[in-house]
C-alpha cells in the first residue's frame, strides 16, 4: 500500500516537509457552476439584486478566499500567491454563472487547493446574496482545470 503523505509513523497528522523541494513557477485553474432561475440571473446581471452588486462581491471574496487557504484547509502549506484572479461568466441559456479562478505562486507546492477554495467561496457568496429571491440556486461542478509546475508539470484535465 501506498504511504499517505499527511500521515507520520504512528499514524498522527503532519504537514508535507517541502523544504528539500526547488521553486518553481506554479498555477492552477479551478472552475465551478452556479445554478439559478433566470430571473435571478437577470436581477443579477442588472445589478437589482437586494444584497448589492454580486459580481463584485464574489469576485472579492474568492480572490481574499485564495489566501486565507491555510487558515480553512488543515496542514495545507500557506503560500505567497503571487497573483489571484476570479472571473465570473454569466450564460443566460443555462441560468448559470460560471466562476474560474486562476492562481499562480512561485514556490514548492501547488496552488490548486487555493483555485478550488476561490471558486468555491465565490459561489458560495453568490449564494448567500441571492438566496433571498431565490431558494434553489445549486452550485455544481466544482473541479480543477488546469494545473502546472513542480515535479509532475502541466495536468489538464479539460
Amino acid at each position: 500500500m501506498k504511504k499517505l503523505t499527511h500521515v507520520d509513523e504512528a499514524g498522527r497528522p503532519r504537514m508535507v516537509d517541502i523544504t528539500q523541494k526547488p521553486d518553481t513557477e506554479r498555477e492552477a485553474v479551478a472552475k465551478c457552476l452556479v445554478r439559478m432561475q433566470a430571473s435571478t440571473l437577470d436581477l443579477l446581471k442588472k445589478g437589482k439584486v437586494p444584497k448589492g452588486d454580486v459580481f463584485t462581491v464574489a469576485q472579492m471574496a474568492g480572490i481574499m478566499a485564495t489566501k486565507q487557504t491555510p487558515q480553512l484547509i488543515p496542514l495545507c502549506h500557506p503560500l505567497l500567491i503571487g497573483d489571484a484572479r476570479v472571473e465570473l461568466i454569466p450564460n443566460d441559456e443555462d441560468s448559470t454563472v460560471e466562476i474560474a479562478a486562476t492562481v499562480k505562486s512561485l514556490g514548492r507546492t501547488g496552488v490548486e487547493m487555493e483555485a478550488l477554495t476561490a471558486v468555491t467561496v465565490a459561489a458560495l457568496t453568490i449564494y448567500d446574496m441571492c438566496k433571498a429571491v431565490d431558494r434553489g440556486i445549486q452550485i455544481d461542478c466544482v473541479r480543477l482545470v488546469r494545473k502546472s509546475g513542480g515535479k509532475s508539470g502541466t495536468i489538464t484535465l479539460e
